[in-house]
């Protein structure tokens, strides 16, 4: 040893006591707060209270020094998980490869202090240099008031969570090149909300689509989610997997949604089932388009009048009387606040003017029961059975058979029936078609995966449907959104009361020839308001 220090038994612990200025009088190798290495603390008392710089210089340059060297172990004893700390750093060096590492502190900001990591990750005689920066923060020890490093995973990596590793190999699936319809290529850089879709399709269908894996250094993550890549050795042979949107459609979609907050739509040609845009404009990055489970207003009206004309209540120019309130089971319903009675109105003069009341009246007539729009729902439209299989999580909505108020609501899209964009695109195509076509966005055939079947609509029906909803474009609700739009045109509009928001859901969904789309935006106000411009604008790249 060298002069100046003495070595002491404090308490049973090794102690070596340092001769002239220093930072306490004994560096105390403890097993306690992390591990047996780790900065000084007091022999007699106990030291409380934040670290102090002195402190703070030491604990850091102790952990980082030991890391920089591969010493696992002893890095972790300067932290106060040492434990979990140990795992990691230990990884680090084995399972991810990483050596030559060279650590350089930066200046502490309090007891943080950031640090630039420099190091080499190799595999098979593959290098590639890695880089980046992370920060540690220096904490009291809750036991022997040590100065330790607050252990968290993002002092290795700034991405790592709790749970999560560090590998270095063969990526878990080989690298896939999404493709539209038409073999243009599809990446997350041009159409951003198509993110979480392509890396579902790698996670899925990366060893079906052919092509090699890369090698990696990736995050493997302690949950099902797919690793993250940070560092590629060798690139892989990427595999095709051809979808069915449509490049120049999703581009349109992108850029409608990029115009509503909380808004999603999708677009699909009612002929074939096949999802030509799946677009979301959201905050928290969920595929609602796909996902969502919420109540779709009065677009639910086009259900609602399949089931009574399927039901001989009534038919497009049969009555359908708009009052200015209905009351059923005791709770009283009302309309959009302008819109003038007509107690001679037929079906489709109350469809296009979305009034609520004549719905409402119309399913106490017989034979309508409790479960008649649940199974006009499930056997002619294929919703709520929870069968879709589009190729991705999708949810296929939901249309439970209620008694009581909720009978009521559920006939104008409130209640208990939830829905999302995919379900209302479908419930259109399958309006104008007649045929429920189960949307989809990979081919079955590469997975052999069976689609959903329903026996869909009689002809009369569709007919009728189709042509209240052309009405409905042209005269009615959606004729603003609808306007300078060509062709074969219709749509419906709907606004969806949620609970503790002050503004409605926006709601609208809408056919142009062979394209089907719909939209919602979270309290986006009226249908037209929001939707409406959506969908028009996905229909008018579309069509």
């Amino acid at each position: 040893m060298g002069k100046g220090v003495k070595v002491a038994v404090v308490g049973g612990a090794f102690a070596v006591m340092i001769g002239g200025a220093g930072y306490g009088a004994y560096n105390i190798v403890s097993a306690l707060d992390g591990g047996g290495g780790g900065s000084a603390g007091a022999a007699e008392t106990r030291r409380s209270g934040p670290p102090d710089k002195e402190e703070v210089r030491e604990t850091a340059d102790a952990f980082l020094g030991a890391w920089e060297k591969g010493q696992a172990a002893e890095a972790a004893s300067y932290t106060n998980n040492a434990a979990d700390a140990g795992v990691l750093l230990t990884a680090y060096g084995e399972e991810a490869r990483i050596a030559r590492v060279d650590i350089t502190p930066g200046v502490p900001r309090g007891a943080t202090v950031p640090f630039t990591v420099k190091a080499t990750v190799s595999l098979d005689g593959v290098s590639e240099p890695l880089r980046y920066t992370s920060a540690l923060t220096v904490v009291r020890g809750q036991t022997t008031g040590r100065a330790l490093v607050d252990w968290e995973p993002s002092v290795v990596h700034p991405d790592l969570r709790d749970g999560d590793t560090l590998v270095t190999g063969e990526s878990a699936q080989p690298p896939i090149e999404a493709v539209d319809r038409d073999g243009t290529v599809l990446t997350r850089e041009k159409y951003p909300s198509l993110g979480p879709v392509l890396d579902t399709l790698r996670e899925k269908y990366g060893d079906k689509a052919g092509g090699s894996p890369a090698v990696e250094l990736s995050i493997r993550h302690a949950t099902d989610e797919a690793d993250t890549p940070l560092l590629t050795l060798a690139e892989g042979e990427p595999g095709k997997l051809r979808t069915t949107l449509s490049a120049e459609v999703q581009a349109a979609a992108e850029k409608a949604v990029q115009a509503y907050p909380e808004s999603s739509v999708v677009a699909l040609k009612p002929s074939t089932g096949e999802v030509l845009a799946v677009a979301n404009n959201r905050d928290d990055g969920f595929n609602a388009a796909f996902q969502g489970q919420v109540a779709p207003g009065s677009t639910m009206k086009i259900i609602t009048a399949a089931m009574l004309i399927d039901n001989g209540v009534t038919s497009m120019n049969g009555p359908a009387p708009c009052t200015d309130t209905a009351t059923w089971q005791s709770q009283t319903f009302e309309n959009l606040t302008g819109m003038e009675p007509n107690e001679g109105a037929t079906l489709a003069n109350s469809f296009l003017r979305s009034c609520n009341t004549a719905f409402i009246k119309l399913i106490d007539e017989k034979p309508v029961d409790d479960a008649s729009l649940t199974r006009e729902a499930q056997e002619r439209f294929g919703l709520g059975r929870d069968d879709w299989k589009t190729g991705i999580a999708s949810f296929d909505g939901s249309v439970p058979a209620s008694g009581g108020p909720d009978r009521a609501a559920n006939a104008i899209g409130q209640g208990q029936v939830q829905m999302n964009p995919l379900n209302m695109a479908s419930v259109t195509a399958t309006a104008v078609t007649g045929a429920f076509r189960q949307p989809y966005l990979v081919s079955p055939e590469l997975d052999g995966r069976q689609l959903a079947q329903a026996k869909g609509l009689p002809s009369e029906t569709s007919a009728q449907l189709k042509e209240m909803m052309r009405l409905t474009a042209t005269q009615g609700t959606a004729q603003q959104a609808m306007s300078g739009l060509g062709g074969d045109i219709g749509a419906k509009t709907g606004s969806a009361e949620v609970d503790g928001n002050a503004t409605s859901d926006s709601w609208f969904t809408g056919f142009r020839n062979d394209v089907a789309a719909a939209a919602m935006a979270q309290q986006g106000g009226h249908g037209g308001d929001a939707a409406g411009p959506i969908v028009a604008a996905v229909l008018r790249a579309g069509g």
